[in-house]
């Protein structure tokens, strides 16, 4: 099925050293975008994370320290990265509990603040477990009919994820919309604040704490009434982009309409 785009839409994908978004790191990142006319355009590239690659990553991804030693840190291409990512909707397999989130994480350490607000956040994993819960490996198999060749490689799992998307269109024309918004409101998990669902919206649109001992408070309230909260938050180990949502709510306690 031929997608039906406003925008170009990025399938992207990221091996790291790890999964924690405040001290892992990039290693390597691959994109494909899609235009609105069908036509497509791909970059691979690896990252230098500057710190050592954990061997238990290696051995899922196959990049080493060797591999990576020669290649540029994420903040000598982050400005060009987001001027090439600019204006389009973002698709990945588990993207928006981890690739995303990453991704910003990065950009803003490279002192890049990409406004990821106004895009449309597709997780073909969040499809995928909705319709038939399983793995890439499985949706593959499942949808295309083949088997995922070179799994946990960005590239090959990015080209996954973009076959498999379009597949799931095919399958499922009954139910899912061929739309980017409705995709993304259909694979979004929760309405997050900032990408690590630290802070979510409830129902009235309120931002909610979604951890600790103020979880299920209002964020607004807990910033006027515990003063030493957001010092917390800005000393404690939160993604950057966390600390930069509750700074932005703090902020606006100084705004006379804010309730």
């Amino acid at each position: 099925m031929k997608l039906n785009l406003k925008n170009p839409l990025v399938f992207f994908d990221l091996e790291t050293t790890g999964v924690d978004l405040v001290r892992d790191r990039i290693v390597e990142i691959s994109i494909l975008k899609v235009m609105p006319d069908g036509r497509e355009e791909s970059k691979t590239r690896r990252i230098n994370p500057e710190c050592p690659i954990p061997p238990e990553s290696t051995a899922i991804h196959g990049i080493s320290n060797e591999d990576v030693k020669d290649c540029p840190p994420f903040r000598a291409v982050a400005k060009s990265l987001a001027q090439w990512i600019e204006g389009c909707d973002l698709a990945g397999f588990n993207s928006t509990r981890f690739d995303v989130p990453m991704l910003v994480e990065e950009f803003l350490r490279a002192g890049v603040d990409i406004d990821l607000s106004r895009r449309k956040l597709i997780d073909v994993q969040t499809i995928f477990h909705k319709m038939e819960p399983r793995t890439l490996e499985a949706a593959t198999r499942f949808y295309c009919d083949r088997t995922l060749e070179n799994a946990h490689s960005a590239e090959a799992d990015t080209r996954a994820t973009y076959d498999v998307f379009k597949a799931q269109l095919d399958r499922y024309q009954g139910t899912l919309e061929n739309d980017m918004a409705f995709l993304a409101d259909f694979s979004r998990q929760s309405r997050n604040v900032d990408f690590a669902g630290r802070l979510v919206y409830d129902e009235y649109d309120n931002v909610i704490i979604n951890f600790g001992k103020y979880r299920g408070h209002k964020a607004l309230d807990v910033l006027r009434t515990d003063m030493g909260y957001y010092g917390w938050i800005m000393d404690a180990d939160f993604t950057l982009n966390t600390k930069q949502e509750f700074t932005r709510l703090r902020m606006s306690l100084n705004n006379p309409e804010t309730k």
